[in-house]
């Protein structure tokens, strides 16, 4: 059993618990999933199971979509609704127009400072767990990038949005920094991940549709490894040249159609429709290994021992 299972996590439970979950469902132990979601937030969490876990590292690195609710007024620890309230400030000034103007400074290139309360570490030790201490520890801004921050509904002191970005944004620390600048504090009281890299909504399960599955005797509906890396160009191989490759020696340019490959492109090998590896195009070799291509990693062939 190998492939991805794409859940809608509902709210309330942590990413692990649908691990955990997948497991049981699976009666298999290797399974990861591919990007936390808090347990107040809900919405799209890629699992891997069996050897896709291997592809984890590429599925988290994909862009993300988001819809969010913000609630002006306040602020709080953790930056959410879950927190405790440390500042209660005036709203009331705030209107449609200070706000898009406020959002403007959050779209493009912009640097964050991670909340106290996430699972980023310090000397090992998760920053959640000092916080909850009452220990606040130095942090360094980390770059993310917004590529568009759009208002679905503006209720105040409710204001619904959705943000799409780069991996590692923190959404609370939007809508808390778009308080600081609106000079009355916010938090996030909803959170809802609508995209994480190719996958969306569209290819989603729900916990009881899937447990429905289960209780008829079918099997998860795992995506394979190959569609799971279906953005990355694909070039196709078999015979001789699969064989050196399950060996880890790289094809040359001539025994694959390379057509439209730039060098640095990440590729994914397929022979019949089977990921067998993934690698960067480095036309003209890379050292003394041969061949035009750096093999990043070589998956088992269907029905090698995963």
């Amino acid at each position: 059993m190998n492939g991805v299972l794409v859940i809608d996590k509902p709210q309330g439970m942590t990413s692990f618990d649908i691990v955990r979950q997948v497991r049981r469902w699976g009666k298999i132990r290797r399974v990861g999933h591919a990007g936390t979601l808090d347990p107040l937030a809900t919405g799209v969490l890629p699992v891997a199971v069996g050897w896709a876990t291997r592809l984890v590292e590429y599925m988290m690195a994909g862009d993300k979509t988001y819809q969010a609710t913000l609630k002006l007024g306040a602020t709080t620890d953790t930056q959410d609704s879950e927190g405790q309230i440390l500042e209660e400030k005036d709203w009331q000034h705030v209107d449609r127009a200070s706000f898009d103007e406020a959002v403007t400074g959050f779209v493009g290139d912009i640097e964050q400072m991670p909340p106290m309360y996430s699972a980023l570490k310090k000397d090992g030790k998760p920053l959640y767990q000092l916080a909850r201490q009452g220990i606040e520890v130095e942090r360094q801004l980390r770059p993310v990038r917004i590529n568009s921050l759009e208002v679905d509904n503006f209720s105040p002191p409710y204001i619904t949005f959705t943000v799409a970005c780069s991996k590692g944004t923190y959404v609370r620390t939007i809508c808390h920094d778009i308080g600081e600048t609106l000079n009355c504090g916010a938090h996030m009281t909803a959170l809802r991940r609508l995209s994480c890299g190719q996958f969306d909504e569209t290819v989603s399960y729900t916990l009881d549709e899937l447990q429905e599955l289960m209780d008829q005797g079918k099997s998860l509906p795992l995506l394979s490894p190959a569609e799971a890396l279906a953005d990355w160009p694909a070039l196709t191989i078999s015979g001789a040249v699969l064989g050196r490759l399950q060996d880890g020696v790289a094809p040359d340019m001539a025994e694959v159609d390379v057509t439209g490959l730039a060098a640095g492109d990440r590729v994914r090998f397929l022979a019949a429709n089977n990921l067998v590896a993934v690698a960067h195009f480095t036309p003209g070799g890379h050292g003394e290994r041969p061949g035009d291509f750096e093999v990043i990693k070589v998956f088992p062939l269907v029905g090698d021992d995963a």
